[in-house]
């Protein structure tokens, strides 16, 4: 159990610390965080995320849009 708790504790320490670096995440990981990301960060991950809309499948940009459309109406 303590090895668990353990691996947990530095997977969110390893998450938190790499959110910044946009570039390292999948399409699907900066889609998933639409809306999360915070206000010192976005205009990075927008940078980023709009460098990658012309790569996306069609299923990530079906994603992305409909992700883009529940943060409008929030």
């Amino acid at each position: 159990m303590k090895k668990f708790i353990l691996i947990f504790l530095l997977l969110v320490t390893f998450c938190t610390a790499k959110q910044e670096d946009y570039s390292e995440m999948s399409n699907q990981e900066l889609i998933a965080i639409i809306g999360y990301v915070k206000e010192d960060n976005k205009a990075k991950f927008i940078k980023e995320l709009n460098s990658r809309i012309p790569t996306m499948t069609e299923a990530e940009k079906a994603q992305y849009e409909e992700n883009i459309k529940m943060l409008e109406k929030k």
